[in-house]
């Protein structure tokens, strides 16, 4: 997902993989397992890793190559991310079926992430930005 990213900005800062894990509330070990690409970052511990290294999380994830300086003193809110979401299929001319079958997932899990019943599996959110054009940070509400 965002390997090299992660482990560069962590490096930045002069840190430790236990001192990311121990700031964001997470054991070493799973830390290192998203920071070496072996397991999937969760959406919410995407947006805290991106708001603790106040960057982007497109360029976080190498989803983009523009870094910007970025934070967000807010949780995620699901209604603005279910509205994005939908907004998002609708300009792609997508039904829920349709995109569901893109991200290889159900319509019913569509349709949970669009009325803000459930947050968007990163894998889902990554494969959105990546055929939508999307922001990541737009999505889930850390930029209008």
């Amino acid at each position: 997902m965002g390997k090299q990213r992660l482990e560069d900005l962590r490096e930045e800062r002069d840190l430790l993989k236990k001192d990311v894990a121990k700031e964001i509330g997470v054991v070493e070990s799973v830390y290192s397992e998203w920071e070496n690409d072996k397991l999937s970052i969760p959406t919410r511990r995407i947006y805290e890793l991106a708001n603790y290294f106040e960057v982007n999380i497109d360029y976080m994830l190498n989803l983009s190559d523009k870094r910007l300086h970025l934070k967000s003193n807010k949780d995620i809110n699901m209604e603005i991310v279910a509205t994005r979401i939908k907004q998002a299929r609708k300009e792609l001319k997508f039904t829920m079926r349709d995109l569901a079958a893109k991200l290889n997932t159900s319509a019913s899990a569509i349709c949970n992430y669009e009325k803000g019943k459930f947050l968007i599996l990163s894998p889902f959110l990554i494969e959105l930005c990546k055929i939508s054009g999307y922001s990541a940070d737009w999505i889930l509400g850390r930029i209008d």
